[in-house]
């Protein structure tokens, strides 16, 4: 089998290699020389030093004559070449030439090409041949029988290249030409060979080099080869299988050549490159050039490049089988922890306890009694199914949790997509819009991330359940055995069931969740063409407020735990006893009572649209429902009448609001129209003094023909909680740049946040500020005229407001005229700003009907 010879790893010169010492020295009959082939026979007689000399002269004016006259490069033998010699990428063992040499012609020596290595191109292993190695192309090559060489004695096969095994070369041509000889090869000549001959590996220098590559260099000094030059040393001369460089020519590299190999070493190039010795033939066995050709490849002299490399790595399992194998269990042991963990995850961030995940999860029996019935590839395909379900479940299950610690209720797939754009938007609002992009672009790779991993997950415990059938299917077995005896007998762990069947329990909810979202939706559709006072003539709405200025007015998360809750209510409590006070001594009075709102933690405008509309508007589609319509609000209700303006005033507000249409509003003034030109408090885009100091300037305090009637959202209240405007000088307002210093010197939303007592005690106290800056406008623009009501939206989050807390809201209604609170009377509210706790509660959407009722309305139902 031929073999790739490298240069030396240093590429040096001839001149470079020690000239032993003039003496003669014999080579016993048979050895191999560095060139792979056996020299010609010895002579009978001992050569002389000076025959040898002699000889040689002669030999080389021969050579000296004829590569004058013919200067082509030297291939080790004489075929005349047909075809471009370019190497085939896939070929296979070299066919024999169809060329003989002739008989009645002397071969044609032809000088050393100038070939260029290329950069993958192996060093030279040793500095002396080893016979084995040596031989090995006579093994793999039998020479033609009528080709056979004509040895001479007189003639050492120094620096002989490696012969092809195709065409036997003539001994002499192996001798160096004189130094002073340059011959120069032409551009345009190419070897002739036949056009079935394939490149040889042992002619491999000759095929890659490019046959314009330039003339050859002059040799350095003026060397001959001694004949008691051993081959192996000369043999270190030669850069490479084939024809290689003339001493003292520095190699030029030619880097988009890579090196061929024929079709018998392809399998153990394969091997080579697997192992990472990309390029390097199999046929060096030995350990220790095994050792330096992974040295050599890893220094870049491996012919494969990248992909020997990626081999390298992939095969590292088998360098270190322990690591491997630790990998490999590590990893399993990861993916069962995942699977399981997904299959009894809780829906609530309370519930995340120990002894949730110390259950048998029934589904995992299920899917392992699957996976041991099905065939490789649909056993693939359900597992990857199977990890893809159980990454949905998981996000459904984060979804409640964030859900329930917001907004008091689970993640609704039917209605709430919709509801996280606003998410989004709160959370640009308060921690900006970096964060917020950020935030949702981690989202969605987290989701993908998780399915991807979860299906490799499945995918793999699928295969071990496969490897392992007989005792899978014994463990399956039993685990079925233990979870139906658990379920009967009613086993417990710390409170829960050992028997687990959460991940069905859990998309069971889901699917009825949204199942019944979507019936109600039709059914709500229906109900809310009807109205009580949907026919009501405009002359029997609200007789008995003619006159009166009326303002209705939201206080975002004003809830009951504001008041009752032992951390909150201490500080709201005093602030609505010492406003009660102010209010009476301004000639005000109040009562109070409870509304149960629509909604919890958050979704404002679901608060608004139920106590207006009179309907219980608790989700998305329902407000675009009846948002739609021209169902009768409230506020529409002094519209239709004719006999007030309407206006809204909506701090909150950064973009168009269609349903103020819907509302019955005449004019409206977002957060751009009010002249704001102070900073932003978190979410709150201007502090609630200012925003009622800007109504009562552009707004309540002009004069007008009719009464007016309004709609106003106050903002300071909404979660972060931070910072929190102070309460400042009314007469140093101005444009709202006096709150620059209050913000700088308020705390950060993220220190609040994610701390539950923090963001109790600055709940409690954005509360306290909204609650004064309402009243202390009523008190100094208040008329006798004036009715304010007054609410909250909804209940702070769970986490401010606690686990399983109320939904109600308190609510006020502060007038001078007497007779406006003896009309509600009868509604047996509490007197002051702070409802009793056994005032009476009711639903928000009774509210609109209510306050109508009591103010003279008379119902005239419409049936839609």
């Amino acid at each position: 089998m031929p073999v790739h010879t490298r240069l030396s790893s240093s590429n040096q010169p001839d001149d470079d290699i020690p000239t032993p010492p003039s003496a003669t020295v014999q080579e016993p009959e048979g050895c191999e020389g560095a060139s792979g082939y056996k020299a010609g026979p010895e002579p009978e007689t001992p050569t002389t030093t000076a025959t040898t000399t002699a000889t040689a002269q002669v030999a080389s004016a021969r050579r000296d004559t004829e590569a004058e006259a013919h200067p082509q490069t030297d291939t080790g033998a004489e075929p005349e070449l047909d075809a471009d010699p370019e190497p085939k990428p896939d070929a296979g063992p070299e066919p024999e030439l169809d060329t003989e040499p002739k008989p009645d012609a002397e071969p044609k020596p032809k000088p050393d090409a100038d070939p260029k290595p290329k950069p993958d191109t192996k060093p030279e292993l040793d500095t002396e041949a080893e016979p084995d190695a040596g031989a090995e192309p006579e093994l793999d090559t039998e020479p033609e029988p009528d080709a056979k060489p004509q040895p001479k004695p007189d003639t050492k096969p120094a620096l002989k290249a490696e012969p092809k095994p195709d065409a036997e070369p003539e001994p002499e041509l192996d001798t160096e030409p004189e130094p002073d000889a340059d011959p120069k090869p032409k551009p345009d000549t190419k070897p002739e060979l036949d056009t079935e001959a394939e490149p040889d590996a042992g002619a491999e220098s000759e095929l890659d080099t490019e046959p314009d590559a330039g003339p050859k260099p002059k040799p350095e000094d003026d060397r001959k080869p001694k004949p008691d030059t051993k081959p192996a040393l000369k043999a270190q001369a030669e850069p490479d299988a084939g024809a290689g460089p003339a001493p003292g020519t520095e190699p030029k590299p030619e880097p988009d050549t890579e090196p061929e190999a024929d079709a018998e070493s392809e399998s153990e190039l394969d091997a080579g490159s697997a192992s990472g010795f990309g390029g390097v033939s199999g046929s060096v066995a030995d350990d220790r050039v095994g050792g330096e050709v992974e040295a050599g490849a890893r220094a870049g002299g491996g012919g494969s490049g990248l992909g020997a490399r990626i081999a390298h790595l992939l095969a590292w399992r088998d360098r270190h089988p322990r690591a491997a194998r630790g990998l490999y269990w590590t990893t399993t042991v990861l993916a069962l922890v995942l699977v399981l963990g997904a299959l009894v995850m809780p829906g609530t961030l309370a519930s995340l306890q120990p002894n949730r995940f110390t259950r048998i999860p029934a589904e995992a029996i299920v899917g392992a009694v699957v996976m041991l019935g099905l065939p490789r590839l649909p056993r693939l395909v359900v597992a990857a199914l199977y990890g893809v379900g159980l990454a949905v479940l998981t996000v459904l299950n984060l979804l409640d949790m964030g859900f329930n610690e917001y907004l008091g209720r689970g993640f609704n797939a039917a209605l709430d997509w919709d509801l996280l754009p606003d998410a989004q938007s709160y959370v640009a609002d308060t921690l900006g819009g970096t964060v917020a992009t950020a935030a949702a672009v981690g989202a969605v790779v987290l989701v993908l991330l998780l399915m991807a991993v979860m299906a490799a997950a499945t995918i793999r415990l699928g295969n071990l359940l496969a490897r392992h059938k007989a005792r899978a299917g014994h463990g399956t077995l039993v685990a079925g055995t233990v979870w139906i005896t658990c379920t009967m007998l009613g086993l417990q762990n710390s409170g829960m069931p050992i028997a687990s069947d959460r991940a069905a329990g859990a998309l069971k909810t889901h699917v009825q969740r949204t199942v019944d979202s979507l019936r109600d939706e039709a059914a709500f559709a229906e109900s809310a063409k009807a109205d009580t006072f949907g026919n009501t003539p405009a002359d029997q709405l609200l007789p008995d407020l003619r006159g009166k200025d009326v303002v209705f007015t939201f206080i975002e998360s004003y809830g009951r735990s504001a008041i009752e809750d032992p951390v909150m209510a201490p500080g709201v409590d005093r602030t609505l006893d010492a406003s009660t006070e102010a209010l009476t001594e301004a000639g005000f009075h109040a009562r109070s009572g409870w509304l149960t709102s629509a909604t919890y933690g958050g979704s404002s405008w679901l608060g608004h649209s139920t106590t207006m509309s009179g309907l219980w508007i608790d989700n998305q589609r329902r407000y675009r429902t009846v948002t739609a319509g021209d169902h009768l609000t409230l506020t529409k209700a002094f519209q239709r009448t004719g006999a007030w303006d309407t206006v809204g005033v909506m701090p909150g507000v950064q973009k168009g609001w269609p349903e103020s249409k819907w509302y019955g509003l005449d004019e409206m003034y977002n957060a751009f129209q009010l002249g704001y030109k102070g900073p932003k408090f978190s979410w709150s885009t201007m502090p609630d003094q200012y925003a009622l100091e800007a109504f009562q300037r552009q707004i309540h305090g002009k004069k007008r023909d009719k009464p007016l009637m309004s709609f106003v959202i106050l903002t300071s209240s909404h979660q972060p909680w931070a910072p929190i405007p102070d309460m400042v000088d009314w007469d140093d307002l101005g444009d709202g740049s006096v709150f620059k210093a209050v913000q700088k010197a308020g705390k950060k939303p993220g220190d609040i946040i994610t701390d539950t007592t923090k963001s109790r005690e600055e709940y409690a106290r954005s509360i306290q500020y909204s609650v004064t800056s309402l009243t202390q406008w009523l008190e100094r623009y208040g008329t006798d005229d004036t009715v304010l009501v007054f609410l909250g939206d909804h209940q702070p989050m769970a986490r401010v407001s606690g686990d399983h807390a109320s939904r109600d809201v308190p609510i006020s209604v502060v007038a001078k005229d007497p007779k406006i609170l003896d009309k509600i009377a009868d509604w047996n509210w509490t007197d002051g700003l702070k409802p009793a706790k056994d005032a009476p509660v009711w639903k928000m959407s009774s509210f609109r009907d209510r306050f109508l009722t009591a103010f003279g309305s008379t119902p005239h139902p419409s049936k839609g």
